[in-house]
């Protein structure tokens, strides 16, 4: 049986779980409106260029991969904290091929 302090830890330690987790959330709120920004503009710059812009291309590619993490450690599905507490996330696929290379 645990004492007293070990279940007061346990406590603790939940506690800052979920204030890590609060954190979390607004950072995916934020994450979720640049992702949205960054749609909206290789859209427009498609619709003008007839081609994707490929630095916001990556960079999409790599906010939804760190997006992937976050929603990962607020669903308690993994404890590895995310960025800014650990390195950024890798992507997690590579882009595939625009339409304008493939046809």
């Amino acid at each position: 049986m645990g004492t007293v302090k070990e279940y007061l830890m346990q406590r603790k330690d939940i506690a800052i779980r979920l204030l890590y987790t609060i954190f979390f959330i607004i950072v995916l709120e934020l994450l979720k409106l640049v992702i949205q920004l960054v749609v909206i503009f290789q859209f427009v710059y498609l619709l003008i260029t007839c081609s994707s812009n490929e630095p916001v291309r990556k960079f999409g590619n790599k906010a939804v991969a760190y997006a992937y993490r976050v929603m990962r450690y607020v669903t308690l599905n993994e404890n590895t904290k995310p960025f800014p507490f650990a390195p950024f996330p890798e992507e997690i696929e590579q882009p595939e091929k625009s339409e304008e290379e493939s046809i």
